[in-house]
């Protein structure tokens, strides 16, 4: 896997990302007073509080005289446990609220797993910090077997991505993939139970809750390339607050922030949702921005791949490579999957759950 280097980060104008008809606040000319009080809107769910109480440690340790304190609440991503994230709404279902306790004013700033953000944020938003990535790979848990290449034909391979879906049965069609819902706990206590042989997640969320132990493989980047923007935390505010663009700016990591604008790019230009099997991935070399994408049908039967390197030194360069991938894949019939998978899904979509377009899905 290619590292990444770790630099001085951008001005916090240069970072933010706001919805397509929302100009960013204009960063301010002068320095502000360090801030004295923050609220951070967060889920409730064990990884989301360690990822809000990540950054309100760290905006602690930057400004001591600072009262940071989290406003949890629990999102209709979470109240919705029996169906898959596709067939309920996306992952935009898991910030709706989170977004509400920021236009109402109740929270400053809010903390998001950076590939559970919709790829366009809703008018009036803005994608503000790109913390520095932590390990962006797949996670292999099994009780039982050490590999995916030691688990026997008919073995049940619980996930809840598409993506990981058709990587398994397009590797390994002897095992059979079964959907997994639920909380890092709640699907961890699934595999205990026997009900799969293993589950694939994100290594990220293992690591940072102590639970590194539970994984018995890394999936090479080669075999499973990884979600746009895993790995990376995102801190979202209102477009208009250009006080907290300056006060979240150091918090920001540049090449973190490079590498999920162009991967980010790729998704958007694909329509990425939880509907389509998308990967996205950009690793540097130097001054080289790698980026390696992938989509594929859920049965895994077709896969079309994309690479492509070029000098990245801000966000527009890097969506142009974006696109220029975007454009490869599209070149290759990229479209007319994201077709056939938009038709299935909405031919399946259940009646009962609201499908209000601020309800936006993302990338698993």
């Amino acid at each position: 896997m290619n590292s990444e280097t770790h630099s001085a980060p951008l001005p916090a104008s240069s970072l933010a990302t706001t919805s397509a008809t929302t100009p960013a606040a204009s960063p301010l000319t002068s320095p502000l007073a360090p801030p004295t009080k923050l609220v951070i809107a967060t889920r409730e769910s064990r990884l989301a509080l360690w990822q809000a109480e990540h950054v309100q440690a760290a905006l602690q340790k930057l400004y001591p005289g600072c009262q940071v304190s989290l406003l949890g609440m629990t999102t209709r991503g979470d109240q919705i446990q029996d169906r898959t994230l596709a067939k309920v709404g996306g992952k935009g279902l898991f910030v709706k609220e989170l977004e509400t306790a920021l236009e109402q004013g109740r929270a400053d700033l809010a903390v998001h797993s950076l590939k559970d953000v919709p790829m366009t944020l809703p008018e009036g938003f803005t994608l503000a910090a790109v913390m520095q990535r932590e390990d962006p790979r797949d996670a292999l848990v099994s009780s039982l077997y050490a590999s995916l290449d030691a688990l026997p034909p008919g073995s049940v391979v619980g996930t809840s991505s598409l993506r990981r879906e058709a990587m398994v049965r397009a590797r390994y069609p002897h095992l059979h993939v079964a959907p997994l819902r639920g909380n890092l706990d709640t699907r961890l206590a699934k595999l205990d139970r026997g009900d799969y042989a293993a589950i694939i997640l994100a290594a990220a969320g293992l690591q940072r809750l102590g639970l590194a132990a539970r994984i018995r493989a890394r999936l090479d980047i080669a075999d499973s390339l990884p979600a746009a923007g895993q790995g990376a935390l995102g801190i979202e505010t209102r477009a208009d607050r250009a006080d907290l663009l300056q006060w979240l700016a150091p918090l920001a990591d540049r090449d973190t922030a490079l590498a999920t604008a162009a991967e980010r790019a790729v998704s958007l230009a694909l329509g990425g949702s939880c509907t389509v099997p998308l990967a996205a991935y950009g690793s540097w070399d130097g001054a080289q921005l790698r980026l390696q994408s992938s989509i594929a049908t859920p049965d895994g039967v077709r896969t079309l791949r994309a690479d492509a390197c070029a000098a990245v030194v801000d966000l527009n360069q890097a969506r142009q490579l974006g696109h220029q991938v975007a454009q490869t894949l599209i070149d290759q019939g990229a479209l007319g999957i994201v077709q056939e998978l938009s038709d299935a899904q909405a031919a399946s979509v259940d009646p009962t759950t609201p499908t209000d377009p601020d309800y936006r899905a993302d990338s698993l």
